[in-house]
Order: structure tokens, then sequence, then C-alpha cells
């Protein structure tokens, strides 16, 4: 793929295979070319690596937090699960949002929590809102843990940020969306990995073995949960798009 940015010219030439895409620089076409290899750029250098949220790093694009609070805003969920907890940034994140909220607490899942992680997580303010669950987010002991932490008729939502290969998310979805009710989401993060084969840092096989393929496998399978983009309550700009590393991740059960 290459780009041809002509500033003056005030357009942007996209070449990939053979095609040659030619848009306006100051056109939404040409915002969401310059953003696409913003999104590779940025994530080869580790740009999601800077931030925190209330003291903990979180690892993850803003607008991608921004446009989620904006989700659990709308659904209220009594229980927010996300498998992946990292440095625990995002489990204070949904936490703080549950905090203002007055509803709802967190269940976070991981194949290893390292002890200063864990000492982090359970010295901050918001862990009485937060359960640590250790172990494989596939593992049906692990999943059977995280059922008994949810009272009957709560509403979940869940995030998947553990494991980003296909298999591994494809069997998460099939483990974890039978929590999810009617009107709520499970969300694969990290889709971009789909875009990225041959950014540094990245490997070939992300063309296909990426949470993006699994979610439109799932979703093929499972009609009762399709691609919808989290809410915009409020648009006034020229831009339809996300500028996301979670493209297509949100699954909303419909039925």
């Amino acid at each position: 793929m290459r780009y041809t940015i002509e500033v003056e010219q005030q357009r942007i030439q996209v070449e990939t295979d053979g095609r040659t895409d030619t848009f306006d620089l100051y056109s939404p076409e040409g915002f969401a070319a310059l953003s696409r290899l913003w999104l590779t750029v940025g994530w080869s250098l580790k740009y999601s690596y800077q931030f925190s949220w209330l003291g903990r790093p979180i690892i993850q694009l803003p607008e991608d937090m921004i446009r989620v609070q904006e989700l659990v805003y709308q659904v209220r969920p009594d229980v927010i699960v996300e498998t992946g907890i990292a440095h625990g940034g995002g489990q204070v994140f949904f936490a703080s949002l549950c905090k203002l909220l007055g509803k709802g607490r967190v269940i976070g899942v991981d194949i290893e929590i390292r002890p200063h992680n864990r000492a982090a997580l359970e010295a901050h303010e918001l862990y009485p809102l937060i359960t640590l669950i250790e172990g494989s987010s596939t593992d049906p002991a692990t999943v059977e843990q995280v059922r008994a932490h949810i009272r009957p008729g709560e509403s979940v939502l869940v995030l998947l940020d553990a494991s980003h290969t296909k298999d591994h998310v494809l069997r998460e979805l099939e483990l974890y969306s039978p929590l999810v009710g009617v009107g709520s989401y499970i969300i694969a993060a990290d889709g971009i990995m789909a875009e990225l084969a041959g950014v540094p840092r990245a490997k070939p096989e992300w063309a296909w073995d990426n949470p993006k393929r699994a979610g439109a496998e799932f979703s093929a399978h499972h009609p009762e949960f399709q691609p919808v983009p989290p809410p915009r309550p409020f648009n006034e700009s020229l831009i339809s798009h996300a500028v996301s590393y979670w493209p297509d991740g949100y699954l909303r059960r419909l039925r």
C-alpha cells in the first residue's frame, strides 16, 4: 500500500493492489484514509501504552474508551466482565463508571494476574467494585467462577481483551455470550489486527487470525448477535466512522 499526500493540492492518493483512489484531503474519505495510516503507525509505536485511568495503565486508544463509556451509560449493566487484566486499567475504568452511575460492578479475568498488579488493584479505592479471577478465560471452570458472581436476572456486558487469536476469541464468544441479555453487548477488542499485517511488531497471519474475523464468524452462526456500533447521542462533525482499534467489535444481542 502506498500513500501520497499533497498538502498544497489538498488531496491524498491511496494505492492498493494496483488500484489508486484519490480523495480530497479535507473530505471525510480523506480523513478516513489518514486515520487508517495513523492507526497503524501509532499501533507500531505503542501509542496506546502512554495512557492511564485513575492511576492504572489502561493500554487502550482513548477514542475507544470514550465510546465504550457511552455504551455503558446506555446499557447500565449490573455486571461488566472483562477478560484480560494486564495492569488493571480497564477494571478501574469500568469500576469508575459503575461508581458514577451508582450501579454495577466489574469482574476481571486473566490467565495470570501478576503480584504487583494485583497488589495495586487491591489497594485502589475502587477495588470494592472489582472481582479478580485468575484462570484461562476459555477454561469452563473459569467461566463457572464468573457465573457464580452473577446473580439471577442481572444484566451483563462483556469485553473480550485477553488473547487475540481468532480461535481464542471465537471460543470466548461462545462461552460468554450466553451471559449477555437482549439489548446488551459482547465486545471483541483489537480487531485492528486485521489491518496490521506488514506493520512492525505485527505478524503476517494477523490478516486472518484476529478478533474481527472471530466476530464475523460468530455473528454468522448466531444471528441473535449482530455488529452494532456504540451509540452517538451527539455528532455535529462530518465524520461517521470511528477511529478505533475495535472495528466491528461491538456485537449486540438483538433477541
